[in-house]
């Protein structure tokens, strides 16, 4: 039997959470089920996280997230990606929605789409996404399966700053996992998952805060400390 789940890796949260002059305007873009958006969401709800959620867009008209948006009470809108041209007219159609609903900063929440300089140039140093694990290890597609074709004894999750080269920006903050030899890729997703849930909204207001003070890094950011 594998060892207990909570012996992990893990950045502290920030005590007490980044203060902004006004909420962050924040544009959400998922293409799958919005578990990401709905911990952003809690964050947000339980005063951590000085934000708003302005607009979920989703670009698969069966994505669960839409619901959960619903019920969440966040506007929706759809993008379906197979009704553009280039991956340029897509994101241009993204800036234009993200513009609308006075969005500042775009968060990627299991958004499977490549972009482009329209979008990375519309929000410079403002596009984040979360990826399953710990970059610059196994960027890309399909990212736990290699981790565990690997062999590697340690995965995790990595909240990223969103540049041209897939999976390559910067870090802002990052969670590790053990990887037990029973594991299939289902049960090391979910056990990622968990602390996707955990960092993710820190990480934003990490990010904001070091916007907001160029000349200073995110605190914690990159520092894994034993939780559990």
């Amino acid at each position: 039997m594998s060892p207990s789940s909570t012996a992990i890796l893990s950045p502290p949260l920030p005590t007490p959470w980044p203060r902004f002059a006004s909420p962050l305007k924040l544009g959400v873009m998922a293409s799958g089920k919005g578990s990401n958006l709905e911990a952003i969401a809690t964050a947000i709800q339980q005063g951590h996280l000085q934000a708003q959620i302005q607009v979920v867009i989703y670009n698969n008209p069966g994505a669960g997230v839409r619901t959960r948006a619903a019920q969440l009470g966040f506007p929706t809108v759809l993008l379906n990606h197979r009704h553009y041209p280039s991956r340029e007219a897509l994101d241009r159609a993204i800036v234009d929605t993200l513009q609308a609903h006075r969005v500042d900063w775009v968060i990627m929440a299991g958004w499977m789409r490549r972009v482009t300089p329209v979008l990375i140039d519309a929000f410079p140093r403002q596009v984040l996404n979360i990826h399953p694990s710990l970059l610059p290890s196994f960027p890309g597609v399909r990212a736990v399966e290699q981790a565990l074709a690997a062999g590697v004894k340690v995965s995790g999750c990595t909240v990223h700053q969103v540049e041209l080269v897939v999976d390559s920006g910067p870090v802002v903050m990052q969670a590790a996992v053990p990887v037990w030899p029973d594991d299939t890729p289902e049960i090391l997703q979910a056990r990622i998952q968990v602390q996707e849930h955990r960092i993710y909204p820190a990480a934003i207001a990490l990010a904001a805060e070091a916007a907001s003070q160029p000349s200073t890094r995110p605190s914690n950011g990159g520092q894994l400390t034993v939780d559990g």
